[in-house]
């Protein structure tokens, strides 16, 4: 019976480190970025700056619009399977659901693959206000651990 117990205890061991090893293998894929700005290109007076991030070389961008509001600076976050917002103001910087009538995906397969925990966990990623090359540079890192275990390949 002891054996039993000491073979149980070895095997949810190495299930916990195999399961971390996974999730930090995950991290460094997306470690690696290119932040591009789009320059020459006018999508309206609301629109103030482009960018697009890059994970991979196949993958198709992710682009992200800055938005003056009379909530702060949004940064809405496009890609093709999903959409997010992140907002910079008085109260911090941290992400957000993108509002309804700047979506372009469905709301149903956005919140397929949304992580809606680790959303609530982002809510406040700094305190303060932060200039765009920062605010671009935290959405490229925050953003894989916003969607799904099932669905990082987007980002590929």
């Amino acid at each position: 019976m002891k054996k039993l117990n000491v073979l149980f205890v070895i095997a949810v061991t190495l299930i916990f480190v195999a399961a971390t090893a996974k999730a930090t293998e995950t991290s460094r894929e997306f470690s690696n970025f290119e932040i591009t700005p789009v320059n020459d290109l006018y999508l309206g007076s609301k629109v103030k700056k482009v960018w697009t991030i890059n994970y991979g070389t196949d993958a198709s961008p992710i682009t992200v619009v800055k938005h003056k509001t009379i909530e702060g600076v949004v940064y809405a976050v496009h890609s093709r399977f999903f959409e997010i917002s992140y907002l910079c103001n008085n109260e911090g910087f941290g992400a957000k659901k993108l509002r309804k009538s700047w979506c372009n995906v469905p709301s149903k397969i956005t919140d397929a693959v949304i992580n809606t925990a680790e959303l609530e966990r982002q809510r406040i990623i700094s305190p303060e206000k932060i200039n765009d090359e920062f605010a671009v540079g935290l959405i490229a890192s925050y953003l894989p651990s916003l969607i799904n275990d099932a669905y990082t390949h987007l980002l590929n």
